[in-house]
């Protein structure tokens, strides 16, 4: 009788531990709603725009490289220094009134224009000077900051200017599994204010969402479950020698059975 009030104890409590995983599995998984998604939801156009503290290259060239020259700045004072000596040109710092000072045309107010917008802007004010003008814009301070429970955090140089949260997170190399996939915490600078909003990875909304896809020099935190902060390895180290001595309950109600 009591061998048998034993191998009840451990079905039960084998069931209790199933349940709780199934539990974790649904605070872990991504998008577990993905197929309530309309696939037209998704943005896809997103473009990044030209914000104060943005380091930007530019570069103008034509059939005629001595008449677009005098617009491929080597030398001023509104500038951050490239150190790279096989770049002939410099980088153009945008101000704390977002304003940039091109070769010729002066002050440009760009904070707010896309880079498309400013190529269109500036291969429209050097039709004339420059036959057939074909101006190249990018940024050269496109940088992602991703802190807590990630695989390997730290700041990382983006190589697209349309990068994602997934993709930024795949660079950190994913997700501990004692990330709280709810509550990640993104940190922006939008017109000078730094705002934060709290994503939720399992949520498949948030592939339709502004925040999807990053900007430059964006925070991403990622807050540990409470079983992190209560220890886990211990926790993990307690269930594994639960699950021993129920195995061996088992075994030795089996052998004098």
């Amino acid at each position: 009788m009591k061998h048998k009030k034993l191998f009840k104890f451990a079905v039960i409590f084998t069931l209790i531990a199933t349940i709780s995983s199934c539990s974790s599995y649904k605070k872990v998984v991504y998008f577990q709603n993905i197929d309530e998604i309309q696939d037209d939801n998704t943005i896809i156009n997103y473009e990044p725009k030209i914000k104060k503290d943005d380091v930007l290259s530019i570069i103008v060239t034509g059939p005629f490289k001595e008449a677009a020259a005098p617009y491929n700045l080597t030398l001023s004072e509104n500038i951050s220094y490239n150190t790279n000596p096989e770049q002939s040109t410099l980088n153009y710092l945008v101000d704390a009134e977002g304003n940039i000072s091109f070769p010729t045309i002066g002050k440009i107010h760009v904070e707010g224009m896309t880079r498309r917008e400013l190529i269109a802007f500036l291969t429209q004010k050097l039709t004339g000077p420059v036959t057939d003008p074909i101006v190249v814009v990018s940024f050269k301070n496109y940088r992602i900051t991703l802190l807590g429970e990630v695989k390997n955090p730290g700041t990382y140089t983006m190589p697209s200017e349309k990068t994602t949260i997934l993709q930024a997170l795949g660079m950190a190399g994913d997700l501990t599994i004692m990330a709280k996939r709810s509550g990640i915490i993104l940190i922006r600078e939008v017109n000078g204010i730094q705002k934060h909003v709290t994503i939720d990875l399992r949520d498949a909304n948030i592939l339709s969402s502004p925040y999807f896809y990053l900007s430059q020099n964006d925070v991403l935190y990622i807050p540990p479950t409470k079983a992190r902060i209560a220890n886990s390895t211990n926790m993990a180290s307690l269930w594994s020698t639960i699950f021993s001595a129920i195995s061996a309950i088992a075994t030795i109600f089996v052998l004098v059975k």
